[in-house]
């Protein structure tokens, strides 16, 4: 049964959520008074769906509808799940949750709020205990975290139901187990901000240097290890007690002013607006947003193919989203989206891509017959001997592609694939591939028949393909 979710502000972070939600399934509700808060929801969706498909080797399920509403009670009617996303005002969140309990006792509720502790946003609600932080970080419809505060009051029922659903997101439900100001992951960064803020007061470093001093060095290494585990590597062979010897004196040294912050004067403020506006603003809010959108999707694929930090939560959600093959002529074999990472320097799909994509098709054509990891794992798989790619058409990054596959020999050791890459937008053909696969022994490395089971799965679905006409162009 598809689940719905109200949100509550339809703003960057309201809208990030919408979306998040909307491209995995649900339903979402949206309330926002403000006469623009359909176009910039717009927007951020527009971002959304550009993006989030390209993160996964298979399509996203189904996306759920989309309404706008003129009142939270109608919003919140028949919601499983309610985000609100105001402004950081706390009498607003208290009025925005009362509205909310009235309409929709049953509801969870959570809050975007990035200082507010939950015991906070409690106090005067109708039922407390349905009330929980859950703060997420932009684009919410790409990075995993959400810090998932409860309070003491809080149901602990209601904070595992929302870590479940959560988890089906794709997320990263962070439980912060003791309520403070701020959560974790804000308070680090406000920690970093104060010193940016000096560094710049202080006429030691400029805005892009900053950034450049994060990008080039400690913010790739964040990006993948952290900060504990990253200072861990820096303490050699005997690990983190060493890296504290060495470097525990220094943190009495005045290297940092992060007790402090310097006023925020009309003449500093004028420095940072000039340094950020000669840093980027030759650039539009979108193409930024683009830009950060390409390259977090390329740093998070890359992740993926070590399987690590959030790399290993894509991987995790891609197989609760992957489908079994509908056993059909011809196979759809691949249904998903070209990622950015997948263009060459002509702004179309690289050559290469064309045989990975092409490979994946064949693997899922193994595993409908039975020859998947389980099989592999058995020592028995097929080897790529042979293709033949024809490239009709150009693709880009952004597309939805399909590739249809019909198995035209499945006798013995051989089995043949002819695949057609075609896009979904307007069933033109991009490419064909002729792929022909040998049977072997993982421990000897040589040819061998395959498993019974499988040869007569193989064997009957090359009958049934073989009266449906070639695929090939």
């Amino acid at each position: 049964m598809t689940k719905t979710a109200a949100i509550i502000g339809g703003g960057v972070i309201g809208g990030g959520w919408a979306a998040r939600f909307l491209l995995n399934g649900w339903n979402v509700r949206v309330f926002d008074p403000d006469p623009s808060a359909e176009a910039r929801l717009a927007a951020v969706l527009d971002n959304a769906r550009h993006a989030l498909p390209m993160l996964y080797d298979f399509a996203l399920p189904d996306e759920g509808t989309l309404s706008l509403h003129s009142s939270i009670a109608d919003a919140v009617n028949g919601a499983d799940w309610v985000q609100e996303s105001v402004s950081e005002r706390l009498d607003l969140k208290h009025q925005v949750i009362a509205e909310v309990q009235a309409a929709n006792p049953d509801a969870l509720v959570g809050s975007s709020t990035s200082g507010f502790t939950p015991s906070q946003l409690q106090q005067g609600a109708a039922d407390p205990s349905r009330i929980m932080v859950t703060h997420p970080f932009n684009p919410v419809y790409l990075l995993p975290l959400v810090e998932l505060v409860p309070s003491p009051v809080t149901d602990p029922a209601s904070v595992d139901r929302c870590k479940t659903w959560l988890t089906a997101l794709g997320m990263y439900p962070l439980h912060v187990s003791k309520e403070i100001d701020a959560h974790i992951a804000d308070r680090l960064l406000e920690a970093v901000w104060r010193e940016a803020l000096w560094l710049v007061n202080d006429d030691i470093a400029t805005t892009e240097e900053i950034d450049n001093a994060i990008r080039y060095a400690f913010g790739l290494r964040w990006g993948q290890m952290g900060l504990f585990e990253t200072y861990r590597i820096a303490g050699g062979e005997a690990g983190m007690r060493h890296f504290l010897g060495q470097f525990g004196p220094a943190l009495k040294w005045p290297w940092t002013k992060l007790m402090d912050v310097p006023d925020l004067t009309d003449a500093l403020i004028d420095k940072i607006a000039h340094q950020s506006d000669a840093q980027s603003g030759h650039l539009s809010i979108r193409e930024l947003e683009r830009t950060r959108d390409a390259n977090l999707i390329a740093m998070m694929r890359a992740l993926r193919q070590q399987d690590a930090a959030s790399g290993a939560l894509v991987n995790a959600h891609q197989q609760t989203i992957r489908q079994p093959l509908p056993d059909q002529v011809p196979l759809v074999s691949k249904n998903r989206v070209i990622p950015s990472d997948w263009t060459d320097v002509n702004g179309h799909m690289n050559e290469g891509r064309y045989g990975q994509i092409f490979s994946d098709a064949a693997d899922a054509v193994l595993d409908h017959i039975g020859a998947g990891e389980d099989y592999i794992a058995s020592g028995l798989s097929y080897f790529t001997v042979e293709t033949g790619t024809k490239y009709l058409a150009e693709s880009y990054a952004g597309e939805r592609v399909q590739v249809q596959t019909r198995v035209t020999e499945g006798q013995g050791k051989k089995l043949r694939c002819v695949h057609r890459m075609i896009r979904a937008a307007d069933g033109a053909v991009l490419a064909t591939c002729d792929q022909l696969l040998i049977h072997v022994n993982l421990e000897t490395r040589r040819s061998c028949e395959p498993d019974p089971g499988v040869a007569d799965r193989l064997a009957r679905l090359a009958a049934r393909h073989a009266s449906d006409g070639s695929l090939a162009e």
